[in-house]
């Protein structure tokens, strides 16, 4: 059984509707979006919004704009834009049991909260037992790792912008599996993502920032899909008009 704890958000421009983010074409041409799956993709080019809405839901729906669970509330740069402050969430009939915002340029940050928590002394468990230990004590992929394997555990909204930022093919799919148990768990994904192995996801929504709209569009047709594809059956000719092989 699959829910949805997000369905949908509508932009309101409370504020004024000018300046950043809705510069950004894709923004501010963005009135409401419906979330129709249990695992979501934001797909687009750099710069096309896809992340910038991504915390905007995030800080919407409670979550530290720097990544972790609800109940982190540390500020180290305030980087994230007035969006969530214009959006109205769409909640399903359920509470999710867990959540959490992974944002993989600031995770490091997140980690080095949990060890500052851990530092004093209380009569709670250490916070970093529910990743399976320090995640400082791991290479970066490793502790992208720790979070999928052990501190997500279902019924959960996920929200994850590029976690496949430290992750290597093999965990990518190692990823990819996961996702698939946790979404059985009762859990929702909205995830933004460059990783065509992530994208593969089946019965997976794939939202698309470029052209300047928000728009559906099937995994072959996405821009990531494309030029993978053929990348890679036309290394030489790629190679040879970048000039890395004689013509």
């Amino acid at each position: 059984m699959n829910e949805l704890y997000i369905t949908g958000l509508t932009v309101t421009k409370g504020w004024d509707g000018e300046g950043y983010p809705f510069d950004i074409p894709a923004i501010g041409s963005l009135k409401g979006l419906e979330f129709a799956a249990p695992v979501t993709f934001f797909v687009g080019a750099n710069g096309s919004g896809k992340s910038t809405l991504l915390e905007a839901i995030a800080a919407a729906r409670g979550f530290n704009p720097e990544g972790g669970s609800r109940n982190m509330t540390f500020s180290t740069y305030e980087s994230h834009s007035p969006l969530y402050k214009s959006l109205k969430l769409i909640r399903g009939p359920y509470m999710p049991a867990d959540g959490y915002f992974l944002r993989a340029e600031s995770f490091y940050n997140v980690a080095s909260h949990i060890e500052e928590l851990d530092s004093v002394p209380a009569f709670a468990p250490p916070i970093k037992n529910a990743y399976g230990g320090s995640l400082h004590e791991r290479s970066h992929g490793e502790s992208f790792a720790a979070l999928f394997f052990n501190r997500l555990h279902g019924r959960g909204l996920y929200l994850l912008d590029e976690p496949e930022a430290a992750l290597s093919v093999n965990a990518q799919l190692s990823a990819l599996s996961r996702i698939r148990e946790l979404t059985e768990a009762r859990s929702q994904f909205i995830i933004a993502t460059h990783s065509p192995i992530l994208l593969a996801y089946p019965g997976a929504d794939i939202l698309s920032f470029d052209g300047g709209t928000v728009h559906r569009v099937e995994y072959e047709d996405t821009e990531i899909y494309r030029i993978y594809k053929y990348f890679m059956n036309n290394r030489e000719g790629i190679l040879r008009e970048l000039g890395f092989l004689e013509k």
